[in-house]
Order: C-alpha cells, then structure tokens, then sequence
C-alpha cells in the first residue's frame, strides 16, 4: 500500500502500526518520527514563514473570511506519488488542506481513497488508531498501541488518586491574541487532576479577553502555543508578562507558569497525547510523581 499523510497525527500513528516504509509522501508540517523527514513533502504553507504570531491571527482571518486555503498541495507530486490512501483532516478548518484540490491531484484512474481525522477528545483519539488499523490491516497492531495507552493513562488516575488538591489550571494556545485551549486539552487537565476553567472539553479553542484569565485565577498557567515549540513560544511571552495583573495570578506568584511544546505534544491529537497527559500531571501533582520515570518536557516560566 501506498500512502500519503497530509496530517502529522495521522504520520505519528501510520508509522507506529508498523508501514513506515509504506509512507510515501507527507504535508510540510509532518516532522516524527525523523525517519520520515527524508519523504517528499506534497503540501505547503502559504503563510510567510517569518510572520509574527499577529500577523499569522490576521492572516488566517483574513483568508477565512474570504474563503482562500492557507496551505498547497503540490498537485504534480501528488499525480506521481500514485497514493492507494491519503490521510488528511477535517478537524481545523484554519489547518485542514481542502479535499476538492487533493481530488483534483489524484489520477482518476488510479484508485484512491481519502481518509479525514477529526478526533476532537481522547477517547476518538483512540478510536482514529484503530480507525486507521483497519484502514491498513494492522488492527491487532492498534489494538496493542491503544492497550498500551490506555494502560498508561489508567497509571496517571492510580497516582493522583490520593491528592485532595484540584488545581484551577488556565491553558493557552495562542498569545497574539489569546486563545483559550479546547478540544482534547481541558480532557487531559481534568484526567491529570486539574480544572480548565476557560477551556471546553470538545470546543474549539476561543479568542478570550485578558480580564477572562484575572477572573479566572488559575493556580496554573499552561502555556503550548499551537505549533510552536518551547523556544518559539519564549518569543511571545511578552505579549503576557506585561499585561496589567499578571504578576499578581495566583500562578505567577506560586511559581506555576509552565511551557509546553505545542507543536509536538499539546496540539496534536496522535498517541503522544498520552505524553502530554503523563507531563500535565506531573505538573499539577509533582508529590504523586516522586518515583515515576516520567520525563517532564514542561518547562517552569522563571521571568
């Protein structure tokens, strides 16, 4: 089988199925493993690559309004590259590349069939691994990966199971103007023993006002900027920092502030949410996490 995998998660999880070699083309967004970042890449930004996070809010609502794609699909690969599956999106509109021009790719006398992801909780997470099992005759295959999972998250529950504390947690997925975090993330923040208390299990992430995150008053402030990394997201922090109340957050004085790779972990719905999950918890319950082996990839906001 061949196949072309236009959504990081959907790259994440054909690859820990076992077809990595079956890959033959990704999106430009696709990064992990790094065994795939040698494929050709059949799509790409239409997004100056140096555009401020302002600028890109302004540009995608620009494009939106006026019904224009944000990404390319690099048509005469795609004819080339003969997929027999194609694995795209229909969760996010602003990063969904639209189905009418990879049709318009595919030779019609090549058989293809289009797949869209649009898990938007943990649990269809899941689902989209066995989804695609079947999809590629490895079902045994995604049934252990989920297993395995599932096994993983059940741990997190048993850990913080003694804690009495329930931290009011704050998530934020963009700074430029703010958004509060949504699908899957306020899940993984009650699972992990928080309260998202801006955030919705399931929504969309939202444009929220500044004066949402006073009232608020969250004990933890989670920063993962959608497809930043930790490094990018430290170029925005002063877009909060010098908001009029933040050092006075209950977050900011205990010293809760934390980075997260929004990029790899935080807001991509493949088996590395499960990561995301294990670093939240350890976050928000460091006492029931003493003797884990869990590598937290969070970084503490120190000003």
């Amino acid at each position: 089988m061949r196949i072309v995998s236009l959504y990081p998660a959907a790259t994440e999880i054909v690859c820990g199925l076992g077809l990595q070699t079956s890959l033959v083309g990704v999106s430009h967004e696709c990064d992990f493993p790094v065994e795939i970042q040698s494929l050709p890449r059949v799509t790409r930004c239409l997004i100056p690559a140096d555009a401020t996070s302002g600028e890109i809010d302004r540009i995608v609502s620009k494009r939106m309004a006026q019904q224009l794609p944000l990404y390319e699909v690099d048509r005469p690969l795609l004819l080339e590259l003969k997929p027999d599956l194609v694995i795209t999106q229909s969760l996010c509109r602003v990063c969904a590349i639209n189905e009418n021009d990879i049709v318009e790719a595919l030779d019609p006398a090549h058989p293809t069939q289009i797949k869209a992801l649009s898990a938007t909780t943990l649990v269809e997470v899941l689902e989209s691994i066995e989804t695609l099992g079947f999809l590629v005759e490895r079902v045994a295959k995604a049934r252990e990966i989920i297993n395995a999972l599932n096994d993983r998250v059940s741990q997190v529950q048993a850990a913080i199971k003694a804690s009495q504390a329930k931290p009011r947690v704050v998530m934020l997925e963009w700074l430029d103007p703010l958004f509060s975090a949504g699908h899957w993330s306020p899940e993984l923040i009650r699972l992990a023993g928080g309260e998202e208390v801006l955030g919705e299990a399931g929504q969309l992430s939202r444009k929220i006002d500044w004066q949402d995150v006073i009232q608020a008053r969250p004990d933890v402030l989670l920063i993962a900027c959608c497809g930043y990394s930790i490094e990018r997201t430290k170029v925005d922090m002063d877009h909060l920092v010098s908001r009029t109340g933040f050092a006075e957050l209950p977050a900011v004085r205990g010293g809760r502030v934390f980075l997260g790779d929004g990029n790899a972990f935080f807001n991509r719905p493949g088996p590395r949410l499960v990561d995301t999950l294990e670093m939240v918890a350890e976050c928000l319950h460091p006492e029931s996490f003493y003797t884990s082996q869990i590598k937290n990839k969070l970084v503490r906001w120190l000003g």
